[in-house]
Protein backbone atom coordinates (compact mmCIF):
# COMPACT_ATOMS: atom_id res chain seq x y z
CA UNK A 1 0.00 0.00 0.00
CA UNK A 2 1.31 3.29 -0.76
CA UNK A 3 1.07 6.36 1.15
CA UNK A 4 0.55 9.00 -0.50
CA UNK A 5 0.94 12.98 0.51
CA UNK A 6 -1.75 15.28 0.89
CA UNK A 7 -1.91 18.00 -2.19
CA UNK A 8 -0.04 21.12 -1.32
CA UNK A 9 -2.52 23.28 -3.71
CA UNK A 10 -6.14 24.14 -3.19
CA UNK A 11 -8.64 25.70 -4.98
CA UNK A 12 -9.62 28.30 -2.57
CA UNK A 13 -7.98 30.18 0.42
CA UNK A 14 -9.30 29.97 3.69
CA UNK A 15 -9.90 32.62 6.63
CA UNK A 16 -10.86 31.94 10.31
CA UNK A 17 -13.92 33.66 11.71
CA UNK A 18 -13.70 33.74 15.43
CA UNK A 19 -16.51 35.65 17.54
CA UNK A 20 -15.40 37.14 20.84
CA UNK A 21 -15.57 35.43 24.17
CA UNK A 22 -15.45 31.71 25.26
CA UNK A 23 -13.65 29.79 26.94
CA UNK A 24 -11.29 26.59 26.77
CA UNK A 25 -12.56 23.26 28.97
CA UNK A 26 -12.40 20.03 28.40
CA UNK A 27 -9.67 17.35 27.69
CA UNK A 28 -7.25 17.38 24.03
CA UNK A 29 -5.18 15.48 22.56
CA UNK A 30 -3.10 17.67 20.07
CA UNK A 31 -1.44 15.97 17.11
CA UNK A 32 1.89 14.34 16.97
CA UNK A 33 5.58 16.32 17.57
CA UNK A 34 6.63 17.61 13.95
CA UNK A 35 9.78 17.88 14.49
CA UNK A 36 10.19 14.17 16.07
CA UNK A 37 7.95 13.27 12.85
CA UNK A 38 9.90 14.70 10.53
CA UNK A 39 13.52 12.73 11.69
CA UNK A 40 11.13 9.30 12.27
CA UNK A 41 10.60 9.22 8.69
CA UNK A 42 13.75 10.00 7.44
CA UNK A 43 16.11 7.94 9.94
CA UNK A 44 13.90 5.11 9.49
CA UNK A 45 14.24 5.42 5.49
CA UNK A 46 17.94 4.81 6.10
CA UNK A 47 17.78 2.41 8.68
CA UNK A 48 18.14 -1.52 8.28
CA UNK A 49 14.93 -3.19 8.67
CA UNK A 50 11.28 -2.44 9.13
CA UNK A 51 9.99 0.35 11.63
CA UNK A 52 7.22 1.14 13.32
CA UNK A 53 6.17 4.63 13.55
CA UNK A 54 3.11 5.86 15.75
CA UNK A 55 1.76 8.98 16.58
CA UNK A 56 3.29 10.11 13.42
CA UNK A 57 1.93 14.12 12.27
CA UNK A 58 0.26 13.79 9.26
CA UNK A 59 0.88 17.66 8.19
CA UNK A 60 1.39 19.10 4.77
CA UNK A 61 5.14 19.38 6.07
CA UNK A 62 5.78 15.82 7.66
CA UNK A 63 4.28 14.40 4.68
CA UNK A 64 6.15 16.28 2.30
CA UNK A 65 9.22 14.51 3.80
CA UNK A 66 7.25 11.09 3.45
CA UNK A 67 6.77 11.45 0.12
CA UNK A 68 10.09 12.30 -1.16
CA UNK A 69 11.11 9.48 0.32
CA UNK A 70 8.74 7.38 -1.77
CA UNK A 71 9.83 8.72 -4.75
CA UNK A 72 13.80 7.40 -3.73
CA UNK A 73 12.39 4.00 -3.05
CA UNK A 74 11.08 3.76 0.77
CA UNK A 75 8.23 1.37 1.31
CA UNK A 76 5.52 2.55 3.19
CA UNK A 77 2.36 0.92 4.91
CA UNK A 78 -0.20 1.74 7.29
CA UNK A 79 -1.05 -0.65 9.68
CA UNK A 80 -4.00 0.58 11.49
CA UNK A 81 -3.13 3.45 13.48
CA UNK A 82 0.26 2.83 13.00
CA UNK A 83 3.06 3.89 9.63
CA UNK A 84 5.39 1.11 8.79
CA UNK A 85 8.69 1.91 7.26
CA UNK A 86 11.14 -0.77 5.21
CA UNK A 87 14.39 1.14 5.30
CA UNK A 88 16.40 0.87 2.87
CA UNK A 89 19.99 1.28 4.77
CA UNK A 90 22.51 4.16 4.76
CA UNK A 91 22.86 4.03 0.83
CA UNK A 92 20.09 2.28 -0.20
CA UNK A 93 17.91 5.56 -1.50
CA UNK A 94 17.51 5.67 -5.73
CA UNK A 95 18.13 8.71 -7.90
CA UNK A 96 14.49 10.63 -8.01
CA UNK A 97 13.62 11.38 -11.42
CA UNK A 98 12.15 15.01 -10.53
CA UNK A 99 12.53 17.62 -7.99
CA UNK A 100 11.90 16.55 -4.54
CA UNK A 101 8.89 19.03 -3.93
CA UNK A 102 8.92 19.39 0.34
CA UNK A 103 6.66 22.46 -0.13
CA UNK A 104 6.65 24.90 2.64
CA UNK A 105 8.96 22.49 5.15
CA UNK A 106 12.04 24.52 6.32
CA UNK A 107 13.18 21.09 8.18
CA UNK A 108 12.95 18.87 5.27
CA UNK A 109 14.62 21.27 3.40
CA UNK A 110 17.35 21.75 6.09
CA UNK A 111 18.17 18.25 6.91
CA UNK A 112 17.57 16.86 3.81
CA UNK A 113 20.07 18.52 2.57
CA UNK A 114 22.72 17.16 4.38
CA UNK A 115 21.73 13.96 3.60
CA UNK A 116 21.67 14.05 0.02
CA UNK A 117 25.19 15.55 0.15
CA UNK A 118 26.22 12.46 0.87
CA UNK A 119 24.31 10.33 -2.08
CA UNK A 120 25.72 9.01 -4.71
CA UNK A 121 23.25 10.28 -7.45
CA UNK A 122 21.88 14.16 -7.94
CA UNK A 123 19.24 15.37 -6.68
CA UNK A 124 17.16 18.81 -6.42
CA UNK A 125 15.41 19.98 -3.38
CA UNK A 126 12.91 22.71 -4.28
CA UNK A 127 9.56 23.98 -2.64
CA UNK A 128 6.74 26.34 -2.93
CA UNK A 129 7.40 30.49 -3.10
CA UNK A 130 7.33 30.90 0.88
CA UNK A 131 10.12 27.64 1.47
CA UNK A 132 12.36 30.00 -1.77
CA UNK A 133 12.60 32.76 0.31
CA UNK A 134 14.01 31.04 3.37
CA UNK A 135 17.45 31.32 3.59
CA UNK A 136 19.55 28.47 2.77
CA UNK A 137 23.45 29.63 3.02
CA UNK A 138 23.70 28.53 6.62
CA UNK A 139 23.75 25.19 5.29
CA UNK A 140 25.62 25.83 1.45
CA UNK A 141 28.59 27.06 3.37
CA UNK A 142 29.03 23.79 5.84
CA UNK A 143 28.28 21.54 3.74
CA UNK A 144 30.57 23.21 0.65
CA UNK A 145 33.33 23.13 4.00
CA UNK A 146 32.73 19.11 3.62
CA UNK A 147 33.69 18.48 0.51
CA UNK A 148 29.85 18.85 -0.96
CA UNK A 149 28.90 20.52 -4.63
CA UNK A 150 25.48 22.08 -3.18
CA UNK A 151 23.70 25.58 -5.39
CA UNK A 152 21.11 27.44 -4.29
CA UNK A 153 19.48 29.62 -6.63
CA UNK A 154 18.67 33.67 -6.32
CA UNK A 155 21.07 34.22 -3.50
CA UNK A 156 21.40 30.91 -2.06
CA UNK A 157 17.69 30.26 -1.75
CA UNK A 158 15.98 27.06 -2.96
CA UNK A 159 15.67 25.44 -5.26
CA UNK A 160 19.35 23.44 -3.75
CA UNK A 161 20.82 21.25 -6.78
CA UNK A 162 23.35 18.98 -5.25
CA UNK A 163 25.55 17.08 -7.04
CA UNK A 164 26.20 13.44 -5.51
CA UNK A 165 29.05 11.00 -5.83
CA UNK A 166 31.20 13.78 -3.73
CA UNK A 167 33.82 12.61 -1.27
CA UNK A 168 32.69 14.25 2.33
CA UNK A 169 35.33 15.24 5.17
CA UNK A 170 34.71 15.40 9.10
CA UNK A 171 34.92 19.45 10.04
CA UNK A 172 34.85 21.29 12.93
CA UNK A 173 31.87 23.68 13.07
CA UNK A 174 29.88 26.21 14.92
CA UNK A 175 27.30 27.77 13.29
CA UNK A 176 26.32 31.14 12.88
CA UNK A 177 23.13 30.53 15.55
CA UNK A 178 21.96 27.89 17.91
CA UNK A 179 19.97 26.09 15.00
CA UNK A 180 18.46 22.14 15.48
CA UNK A 181 18.60 22.73 11.93
CA UNK A 182 21.54 23.73 10.81
CA UNK A 183 23.31 21.18 13.47
CA UNK A 184 21.09 18.41 12.07
CA UNK A 185 22.11 18.88 8.46
CA UNK A 186 25.89 18.97 9.26
CA UNK A 187 25.40 15.31 11.45
CA UNK A 188 23.63 13.53 8.71
CA UNK A 189 25.89 14.81 6.28
CA UNK A 190 28.89 13.53 8.85
CA UNK A 191 27.46 9.71 8.54
CA UNK A 192 28.34 10.08 4.73
CA UNK A 193 32.00 11.68 5.87
CA UNK A 194 35.49 10.21 6.39
CA UNK A 195 36.26 10.82 10.42
CA UNK A 196 34.43 12.61 12.91
CA UNK A 197 32.33 15.58 12.40
CA UNK A 198 31.93 17.55 15.06
CA UNK A 199 29.27 20.58 15.61
CA UNK A 200 30.07 23.93 18.69
CA UNK A 201 26.88 24.98 19.51
CA UNK A 202 26.72 28.46 20.52
CA UNK A 203 23.45 28.04 22.35
CA UNK A 204 20.54 25.56 23.11
CA UNK A 205 18.38 24.06 20.31
CA UNK A 206 16.29 21.36 20.07
CA UNK A 207 18.13 18.09 20.39
CA UNK A 208 15.91 15.60 18.88
CA UNK A 209 18.26 14.11 16.43
CA UNK A 210 20.52 13.15 18.44
CA UNK A 211 18.19 11.00 20.98
CA UNK A 212 16.65 9.65 18.08
CA UNK A 213 19.80 8.78 15.93
CA UNK A 214 21.16 7.06 19.01
CA UNK A 215 17.94 5.40 19.45
CA UNK A 216 18.41 3.95 15.89
CA UNK A 217 21.71 2.56 16.75
CA UNK A 218 24.18 5.56 16.40
CA UNK A 219 26.81 6.83 18.48
CA UNK A 220 27.95 10.41 19.16
CA UNK A 221 30.20 11.93 21.65
CA UNK A 222 29.17 15.21 23.57
CA UNK A 223 31.48 17.31 25.31
CA UNK A 224 30.18 20.59 26.85
CA UNK A 225 28.29 22.49 23.76
CA UNK A 226 30.35 20.15 21.26
CA UNK A 227 28.36 17.18 19.53
CA UNK A 228 30.31 14.68 17.35
CA UNK A 229 29.83 11.96 15.22
CA UNK A 230 32.06 9.64 12.86
CA UNK A 231 31.44 9.30 9.36
CA UNK A 232 30.11 5.17 8.22
CA UNK A 233 28.05 4.06 10.78
CA UNK A 234 24.50 2.30 10.02
CA UNK A 235 20.86 3.12 11.51
CA UNK A 236 19.26 -0.40 12.64
CA UNK A 237 15.04 -0.30 12.45
CA UNK A 238 13.65 1.16 15.57
CA UNK A 239 9.85 1.51 16.80
CA UNK A 240 9.28 5.64 17.05
CA UNK A 241 6.75 6.36 19.47
CA UNK A 242 6.17 10.33 18.36
CA UNK A 243 4.67 12.21 21.33
CA UNK A 244 1.90 15.49 21.31
CA UNK A 245 3.37 18.37 19.38
CA UNK A 246 4.27 20.77 22.35
CA UNK A 247 4.71 23.88 19.63
CA UNK A 248 0.51 22.85 19.02
CA UNK A 249 -0.55 22.68 22.87
CA UNK A 250 0.97 25.99 23.17
CA UNK A 251 -2.05 27.78 21.50
CA UNK A 252 -4.08 25.98 23.65
CA UNK A 253 -1.41 26.66 26.82
CA UNK A 254 -1.81 30.54 26.00
CA UNK A 255 -5.91 30.22 25.22
CA UNK A 256 -6.94 28.68 28.47
CA UNK A 257 -4.17 30.96 30.23
CA UNK A 258 -6.36 34.21 29.03
CA UNK A 259 -9.88 32.67 28.75
CA UNK A 260 -12.15 33.32 31.77
CA UNK A 261 -12.45 30.09 34.04
CA UNK A 262 -10.47 28.07 31.52
CA UNK A 263 -9.21 24.49 32.74
CA UNK A 264 -8.11 22.34 29.87
CA UNK A 265 -5.89 19.01 30.17
CA UNK A 266 -3.35 18.14 27.53
CA UNK A 267 -2.51 14.30 26.94
CA UNK A 268 0.73 12.88 26.10
CA UNK A 269 2.99 16.47 25.37
CA UNK A 270 6.59 16.29 24.64
CA UNK A 271 8.27 18.37 26.98
CA UNK A 272 12.20 17.63 26.29
CA UNK A 273 14.15 20.47 28.13
CA UNK A 274 15.57 21.83 25.06
CA UNK A 275 11.44 22.53 23.74
CA UNK A 276 9.81 23.73 27.13
CA UNK A 277 10.40 27.17 27.38
CA UNK A 278 6.74 28.19 26.49
CA UNK A 279 5.86 25.98 29.43
CA UNK A 280 8.39 27.94 31.83
CA UNK A 281 7.75 31.64 29.88
CA UNK A 282 3.83 31.41 30.97
CA UNK A 283 5.16 30.23 34.23
CA UNK A 284 7.17 33.45 35.02
CA UNK A 285 4.10 35.16 33.29
CA UNK A 286 1.88 33.87 36.08
CA UNK A 287 -0.07 31.09 34.18
CA UNK A 288 -1.52 28.12 36.48
CA UNK A 289 0.11 25.00 34.80
CA UNK A 290 0.71 21.76 35.93
CA UNK A 291 2.52 18.67 34.50
CA UNK A 292 1.19 15.32 35.44
CA UNK A 293 2.63 11.80 34.73
CA UNK A 294 5.77 12.20 33.10
CA UNK A 295 7.06 9.72 31.48
CA UNK A 296 9.67 8.61 28.83
CA UNK A 297 8.55 7.56 25.18
CA UNK A 298 10.70 6.54 22.48
CA UNK A 299 13.87 8.55 24.64
CA UNK A 300 11.78 12.02 24.86
CA UNK A 301 10.23 13.25 28.06
CA UNK A 302 6.41 13.37 27.95
CA UNK A 303 3.90 14.62 30.40
CA UNK A 304 0.13 15.45 30.57
CA UNK A 305 -0.64 19.28 31.05
CA UNK A 306 -3.52 20.92 33.19
CA UNK A 307 -3.69 24.49 32.37
CA UNK A 308 -5.99 26.74 34.41
CA UNK A 309 -7.25 30.54 33.81
CA UNK A 310 -4.84 32.94 35.45
CA UNK A 311 -4.16 36.99 35.83
CA UNK A 312 -0.84 37.19 33.83
CA UNK A 313 1.83 39.60 34.29
CA UNK A 314 4.49 41.18 31.51
CA UNK A 315 8.04 39.95 32.26
CA UNK A 316 11.36 40.41 30.06
CA UNK A 317 11.91 37.37 27.60
CA UNK A 318 15.74 37.27 26.87
CA UNK A 319 17.86 35.29 24.19
CA UNK A 320 18.20 32.37 26.32
CA UNK A 321 14.66 31.99 26.60
CA UNK A 322 14.66 32.93 23.22
CA UNK A 323 16.32 29.08 22.57
CA UNK A 324 13.68 27.60 24.17
CA UNK A 325 10.90 28.79 22.77
CA UNK A 326 11.39 29.77 18.98
CA UNK A 327 7.95 28.85 17.34
CA UNK A 328 6.31 29.69 20.29
CA UNK A 329 6.79 33.27 20.56
CA UNK A 330 3.41 34.22 17.95
CA UNK A 331 1.44 32.74 21.22
CA UNK A 332 3.23 33.80 24.08
CA UNK A 333 2.95 37.62 22.16
CA UNK A 334 -1.03 37.00 22.76
CA UNK A 335 -0.30 36.25 26.33
CA UNK A 336 1.31 39.54 27.07
CA UNK A 337 -1.35 41.52 25.34
CA UNK A 338 -3.08 40.13 28.07
CA UNK A 339 -0.92 40.81 30.57
CA UNK A 340 -0.85 43.31 33.58
CA UNK A 341 2.07 45.39 32.97
CA UNK A 342 4.72 45.54 29.74
CA UNK A 343 6.23 42.41 28.28
CA UNK A 344 9.45 43.17 26.33
CA UNK A 345 11.97 40.70 23.99
CA UNK A 346 15.07 40.91 22.78
CA UNK A 347 17.44 38.87 21.07
CA UNK A 348 15.05 37.05 18.41
CA UNK A 349 16.23 38.44 15.29
CA UNK A 350 15.77 34.92 13.82
CA UNK A 351 12.28 35.17 13.88
CA UNK A 352 12.30 37.25 11.16
CA UNK A 353 13.70 34.76 8.76
CA UNK A 354 10.82 32.37 9.39
CA UNK A 355 8.01 31.33 7.31
CA UNK A 356 7.09 35.12 7.60
CA UNK A 357 8.98 38.11 9.53
CA UNK A 358 7.28 37.33 12.73
CA UNK A 359 7.93 39.96 14.81
CA UNK A 360 6.84 42.64 12.20
CA UNK A 361 3.58 40.66 11.31
CA UNK A 362 2.67 40.27 15.01
CA UNK A 363 3.51 43.36 14.98
CA UNK A 364 1.09 44.65 12.91
CA UNK A 365 -1.78 42.61 14.19
CA UNK A 366 -1.43 43.56 17.49
CA UNK A 367 -1.80 47.05 16.46
CA UNK A 368 -5.04 45.92 14.33
CA UNK A 369 -6.30 44.73 17.38
CA UNK A 370 -5.46 47.66 19.56
CA UNK A 371 -2.92 46.53 21.44
CA UNK A 372 0.19 49.35 21.75
CA UNK A 373 3.66 47.24 20.22
CA UNK A 374 7.06 49.14 20.13
CA UNK A 375 9.58 47.39 17.12
CA UNK A 376 13.11 46.72 17.38
CA UNK A 377 15.30 45.18 15.11
CA UNK A 378 15.72 41.78 17.44
CA UNK A 379 12.50 42.40 19.22
CA UNK A 380 9.35 43.98 20.38
CA UNK A 381 7.86 45.47 23.29
CA UNK A 382 4.06 44.96 24.19
CA UNK A 383 2.19 47.07 26.66
CA UNK A 384 -0.30 44.74 28.31
CA UNK A 385 -4.12 45.48 28.67
CA UNK A 386 -5.50 43.17 31.21
CA UNK A 387 -9.26 44.00 31.44
CA UNK A 388 -11.87 41.99 29.94
CA UNK A 389 -11.77 42.84 26.26
CA UNK A 390 -7.80 42.96 26.13
CA UNK A 391 -8.09 43.48 22.30
CA UNK A 392 -10.81 44.67 19.67
CA UNK A 393 -11.67 42.67 16.48
CA UNK A 394 -10.29 43.60 13.54
CA UNK A 395 -9.01 41.97 10.20
CA UNK A 396 -5.63 39.79 10.25
CA UNK A 397 -2.93 39.27 7.65
CA UNK A 398 -1.16 36.05 8.51
CA UNK A 399 1.10 36.44 5.71
CA UNK A 400 0.70 32.78 4.69
CA UNK A 401 2.42 31.50 8.35
CA UNK A 402 0.45 28.90 10.06
CA UNK A 403 1.79 29.87 13.57
CA UNK A 404 0.62 33.45 13.04
CA UNK A 405 -2.77 32.17 11.95
CA UNK A 406 -3.45 29.98 15.50
CA UNK A 407 -1.63 32.66 18.20
CA UNK A 408 -4.14 35.42 16.46
CA UNK A 409 -7.21 32.72 16.84
CA UNK A 410 -6.85 32.97 20.50
CA UNK A 411 -7.09 36.09 20.45
CA UNK A 412 -10.75 35.91 19.81
CA UNK A 413 -11.22 34.60 23.63
CA UNK A 414 -10.40 38.26 25.00
CA UNK A 415 -11.81 40.44 21.97
CA UNK A 416 -14.47 42.60 22.09
CA UNK A 417 -15.58 42.05 18.63
CA UNK A 418 -14.86 39.12 15.79
CA UNK A 419 -11.26 38.68 14.64
CA UNK A 420 -11.28 37.60 10.74
CA UNK A 421 -7.51 36.12 9.92
CA UNK A 422 -6.28 35.62 6.33
CA UNK A 423 -4.43 32.70 4.92
CA UNK A 424 -5.24 30.08 7.08
CA UNK A 425 -4.40 27.20 4.29
CA UNK A 426 -0.99 26.91 5.73
CA UNK A 427 -2.22 25.51 9.36
CA UNK A 428 -2.10 22.38 8.11
CA UNK A 429 1.47 22.24 7.86
CA UNK A 430 1.69 21.22 11.15
CA UNK A 431 -1.71 21.10 12.94
CA UNK A 432 -4.39 19.45 10.68
CA UNK A 433 -7.73 19.91 12.70
CA UNK A 434 -6.91 22.60 14.18
CA UNK A 435 -10.42 24.28 13.74
CA UNK A 436 -11.97 21.21 15.07
CA UNK A 437 -10.19 20.71 18.23
CA UNK A 438 -10.46 24.56 19.15
CA UNK A 439 -14.09 24.38 18.29
CA UNK A 440 -14.57 21.48 20.33
CA UNK A 441 -12.49 22.93 23.18
CA UNK A 442 -15.12 25.67 23.83
CA UNK A 443 -13.30 28.61 20.71
CA UNK A 444 -15.66 30.29 18.47
CA UNK A 445 -14.22 29.53 15.49
CA UNK A 446 -15.41 29.11 11.65
CA UNK A 447 -12.94 28.12 8.52
CA UNK A 448 -14.46 30.10 5.44
CA UNK A 449 -13.57 30.05 1.96
CA UNK A 450 -12.60 32.66 0.01
CA UNK A 451 -11.60 33.61 -3.50
CA UNK A 452 -7.90 34.25 -3.46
Amino acid sequence: MRVTALPRSVAEMRRFHIEPGGTLNGTLEVPGDKSVSHRAIMFSAIARGRSRITGFLESADCLATLGAFEVMGVSFTRDGGALLVDGVGRDGLSAPDATLDLGNSGTSMRLLSGLMAGQAFDSVLGGDASLSRRPMARVIDPLTEMGARIAGSDGQRAPLHITGGQRLRGIDYTPPVASAQIKSCVLLAGLYAEGATTVHEPGISRDHTERMLGAFGVELTREGRALSITGGQSLEAFDVAVPADLSSAAFFLVGASIGENGELTLTGVGVNPTRRGVVDILKRMGADITLVDEREQAGEPVADITVRSAALRGIDIGATDVELAIDELPAIFIAAACAHGTTRLTGAAELRVKESDRIAVMADGLAELGIEVTVQDDGLTIVGRPEQHSFGGGHIHSHEDHRIAMSFAMAGLRASAPIVIDDCDFVDTSFPGFVERARNAGLAIESQEHDA
